[in-house]
């Protein structure tokens, strides 16, 4: 146990915790749950566990190639962020709540396609950053998109709170996502002097380069899990604006006869 291989062995004890854990988790869903699309993405948090593990043999197998390893990370990402969604809609507050029907009166740039554009930006900036770390590419990638997605993720944000300010299922994923991206630029930029400027020429990893990416990837976890919350919440809106829309002519057809 000298040298990073504690800390690598402790990854794999973690992992193999997690995976247990989430089948007990699809095994608890597939008795107790009647929504068949809650089954369906216990199943899915399985797999992708599954394709955690078998990414993380191959990154081992063949010596850390760049882009298996950012695969890695993604798909860990990805998990965390369905187990967020797991988690919410399971809880109280999902089941019993009615959500409330918000029209958006912003037909050329919606805020559930802003929603849907700022998931995709986050998870292009993240390839972007485990691209990087791994040596892979460069940081300019990383930087330029930096710029682009943190414009998303405002314009997205002030959008929700607006517009929908009123609805606490909205604003609440909207302050978070705005929250997390200012802790995430301040970590990036800690990260990018640690590792960039102070630790170019470390022999090892410095641990104030340590403390900062890790950091800085794990807030980049909560963000995505904050931006597919604000996604989903949208979506179920959206949803119930189509079915008043449906349901207000045939009640005023059945007035009329």
């Amino acid at each position: 146990m000298v040298g990073g291989i504690k800390y690598e062995h402790g990854h794999r004890m973690l992992a193999e915790f997690i995976g247990l854990l989430t089948i007990v988790m699809c095994v608890y869903t597939f008795r107790v749950e009647r929504r068949s699309w809650m089954k369906k993405l216990s199943l899915a948090a399985i797999a992708t566990v599954i394709a955690q593990g078998v990414l993380g043999g191959i990154t081992v197998l063949y010596f850390l190639p760049w882009y298996v390893s950012s695969a890695h990370a993604l798909v860990a990402q990805t998990f965390f962020s369905i187990a967020v969604l797991m988690a919410m809609f399971t809880s109280k507050q999902w089941i019993e709540s009615a959500p409330l029907a918000t029209a958006d009166e912003h037909p050329a740039a919606s805020t559930r396609m802003l929603t849907l554009l700022s998931v995709a930006a986050v998870y292009l900036q993240l390839f972007f950053g485990a691209g990087f770390r791994h040596s892979g590419i460069s940081i300019l990638p990383h930087l330029i998109n930096a710029v682009i997605t943190s414009g998303i993720l405002l314009w997205t944000a002030i959008r929700v709170l607006v517009a929908h300010g009123r609805d606490r299922e909205l604003r609440k994923p909207a302050v978070w996502v705005l929250t997390l991206l200012l802790v995430q630029l301040g970590l990036g930029f800690a990260a990018y002097l640690t590792r960039v400027i102070w630790g170019k020429d470390a022999p090892q990893p410095l641990p104030s380069m340590v403390y900062t990416t890790v950091g800085h990837v794990a807030v980049g976890a909560l963000l995505l899990a904050a931006t597919f919350v604000l996604a989903v919440q949208t979506h179920r809106r959206r949803g119930e604006i189509r079915v008043i829309e449906q349901t207000v002519p045939s009640a005023r057809k059945a007035v009329v006869a």
